[in-house]
């Protein structure tokens, strides 16, 4: 049976939200009940009032005057960098070793000719002004992650991110922010989104990992970026017929997950503590900065998925995702993100699912 499979089997899933595991049937049917009751109408080709509307709303909590909806973070990052480095003269763009253009995305700017990427700061810390100066080359772009994910979730300081934005426009370099998870960055730093934004040239958002959507992304920023970024959206081969399903997923719970932002925040600062009881776990970092963080753990990633899969199996229980390589041999880390799933989950089922988790592999 494979992963996939058994998490559909389980009654109790911890991380994230339940939108994104629940049966299609229900998304639907919700969906449905949502487009009867604001009489939505398709788009086509990315025209129409649900989207433009859609795209007006998200610009102005984020303090932009324009936005486009494209259905894949990928393709949106990918056409932000490219146009902000023909704009400014220079292909090259800067980036931390753990951003996911760099990591993730099989080379695409290299070998479809959008850019030349280069990497500033250490692995496992977030990057700042200090690394942009110790960058001698002239740039075009440069792109910051908020928080950065493959650390952990990390923020930098404040005045850090500040002086970045300070440091970025004395060089005329384009800032943008991957803000796959802003929604979570901005109740990190307790600060309204469009101030988080402010001083970012262009920003991209997700509409399937904090939202909970079933996909689709967008790209914000001045009119002279979002204008062109629609032609390569159709040179790309995103501009589809029809975006609605992916809008109305995401808009009819907009609101309610921006809401929720603090509260998943304090859950997981509780659940920090609980997970503080087992000595086995070490947490990156130690005190969550957002609502999403790993869990380190002194065995291998194939023990601790065998573990996950045997408490699946006769437990009903999924806990997370998949453990990955640590940086020491023999040690492993998993992600957790605090979704409504946890806000949901007392801590005793919790702590239960944990004690047993760490019997099965061995390291309890």
């Amino acid at each position: 049976m494979t992963p996939l499979e058994l998490r559909q089997r389980c009654h109790t899933i911890v991380p994230g939200h339940r939108a994104t595991t629940a049966p299609a049937a229900e998304t639907f049917a919700a969906m449905a009940d949502w487009c009867a009751a604001h009489d939505v109408r398709h788009d086509q080709y990315g025209e129409g009032a649900l989207i433009q509307a859609f795209e007006r709303k998200v610009a102005a909590l984020l303090g932009y005057p324009a936005a486009v909806f494209m259905p894949t973070g990928t393709l949106a990052q990918t056409v932000a960098l490219r146009l902000a480095c023909e704009a400014r003269g220079s292909r090259k763009a800067v980036m931390h070793p753990t951003g996911h253009v760099y990591r993730h995305e099989r080379g695409n700017y290299q070998l479809l000719d959008h850019f030349e990427l280069l990497t500033v700061g250490e692995p496992g810390r977030v990057w700042d002004a200090r690394h942009l100066a110790a960058c001698h080359d002239r740039l075009g772009a440069a792109l910051y992650e908020l928080p950065m994910r493959e650390i952990g979730g990390q923020l930098p300081e404040w005045e850090a991110l500040e002086a970045l934005k300070a440091a970025c426009r004395a060089r005329g370099v384009h800032l943008h922010l991957d803000g796959a998870r802003l929604w979570e960055a901005a109740a990190g730093y307790g600060r309204p989104l469009a101030e988080v934004c402010a001083g970012f040239d262009s920003t991209y958002v997700s509409f399937y990992k904090g939202i909970g959507g079933m996909g689709g992304a967008m790209l914000l920023g001045q009119p002279e970026l979002i204008v062109p970024a629609a032609v390569w959206l159709k040179r790309m081969g995103g501009n589809l017929w029809q975006r609605s399903p992916y809008v109305v997923a995401a808009a009819m719970q907009f609101d309610a997950r921006l809401a929720q932002m603090p509260a998943c925040l304090a859950r997981t600062h509780e659940v920090a503590r609980l997970l503080g009881e087992f000595p086995a776990l070490r947490l990156n970092p130690a005190a969550p900065q957002v609502n999403l963080f790993h869990v380190h753990l002194s065995c291998s990633e194939q023990a601790a998925n065998a573990a996950r899969d045997r408490l699946a199996a006769e437990r009903g229980i999924w806990l997370f995702g998949a453990a990955l390589p640590g940086e020491l041999l023999g040690h492993c880390y998993f992600e957790w993100y605090v979704g409504d799933n946890l806000l949901a989950l007392g801590d005793e089922a919790l702590r239960g699912a944990v004690a047993e988790f760490l019997a099965y592999a061995g390291i309890a």
